[in-house]
């Protein structure tokens, strides 16, 4: 029975890999590979730009949007970014349901923060992503309610896909102020599979950390959230790019409305690898709806799978340059200690800020 367990775990990615893949050539099948391939070649020498410009913005927003949930930490900004790239790079290619990569951020800041309260940090920092694109899908709903009619199937599913976001992240922030961490220590504890005293001990100090978060640092909070929430916005320059590169007259409502609704649908399909074959599926639906036509929405998807694999890239040659270094942001965190006074290390269970105040 275990091994057929194991094996069904193991086979999971493959099948969902393999549908999307599925779904994928359905609709080029549908659509017409001469009429997608065809707008990619329009743009040319104009596809760096697309590629580039937008997801930097996004980048940067984003990585604000958790250094502002740290502020009495000096992080610098390079340190951050690179943290934030090498996470979302392992995020996309791993079977963890775009979560593995947090870990490995946190870890990526241990000459600047103590490794609890960055682990709580990429905790809170996720909460915020998604509650920032549950705000871009209200504003995306309100905003489409002018070009689409109200009752239209794409409207509805929307809305019931904002009511599913809306419980869901309250129910992220519920456990956590609850103590999920170490409170699912205790429990496996009492089916004799619980973690050494020492890991349940760590595990208490994370929900000590979580609950500090939302107590002390509201303000923050708030911060972070319209941080993310602007940066998903920007993928609404990206198309707008794209549509505006490919000959077309877009407008800006146009375009947040179909990145709103585009992000409705990767969290949805979070389980799906990359939301292979959803994302795809997604867009033609959009694209069509708002009259833009449904060989435009695979172009676009396209176009967006191209700009992942850029940043996938970007992220993972910074991983693989960490091999060469005898130790994570060493020479950096030299540099930073140079020029500020030094800091006591925090006991266990301390919350490793430093004496400033928070700032939020």
């Amino acid at each position: 029975m275990a091994r057929l367990r194991d094996f069904a775990a193991r086979s999971v990615r493959p099948v969902l890999i393999l549908a999307g893949l599925g779904v994928v050539a359905y609709l080029f099948y549908q659509v017409g590979p001469r009429a997608v391939w065809g707008s990619v070649q329009t743009l040319g020498w104009r596809l760096p730009i697309v590629l580039l410009f937008p997801t930097a913005a996004a980048v940067v927003l984003d990585t604000l949007g958790w250094r502002v949930l740290l502020p009495n930490h000096h992080i610098p900004l390079g340190v951050l970014l690179r943290a934030r790239l090498a996470g979302e790079a392992v995020n996309l290619t791993t079977p963890t349901a775009s979560v593995g990569g947090e870990p490995l951020k946190a870890y990526l800041l241990r000459p600047y923060v103590p490794i609890t309260e960055a682990l709580a940090s990429v905790v809170v920092d996720k909460t915020t992503v998604v509650a920032g694109q549950t705000l871009l899908l209200g504003i995306g709903l309100f905003l489409a309610a002018s070009v689409l009619p109200l009752g239209s199937p794409l409207m509805l599913a929307m809305a019931g896909l904002l009511v599913v976001e809306i419980v869901a992240v309250s129910g992220f922030v519920l456990v956590q102020t609850l103590g999920v961490f170490g409170g699912g220590g205790r429990a496996l504890g009492r089916m004799g599979m619980g973690p050494a005293a020492r890991y349940q001990e760590g595990l208490n100090a994370l929900d000590h950390e979580l609950r500090r978060f939302y107590r002390e640092r509201r303000g923050c909070l708030l911060g972070s959230v319209l941080l993310h929430g602007i940066g998903w916005a920007t993928g609404g320059f990206e198309i707008y790019l794209v549509l505006a590169f490919l000959g077309l007259a877009p407008s800006v409502v146009m375009a947040l409305v179909i990145e709103a609704f585009g992000a409705a649908i990767k969290f949805a399909s979070f389980m799906i690898p990359a939301s292979l074959g959803a994302l795809e599926g997604g867009h033609v639906a959009i694209f069509g709806a708002l009259g833009l036509g449904g060989a435009m929405g695979l172009s676009y998807t396209l176009i967006r799978r191209l700009r992942e694999a850029v940043w996938i890239a970007l992220g993972l040659l910074w991983l693989a340059s960490l091999r060469a270094r005898p130790s994570l942001g060493e020479a950096e965190a030299l540099d930073q200690a140079a020029a500020t006074p030094p800091r006591i290390a925090p006991r266990p269970g301390e919350s490793g800020g430093t004496s400033e105040p928070s700032l939020c």
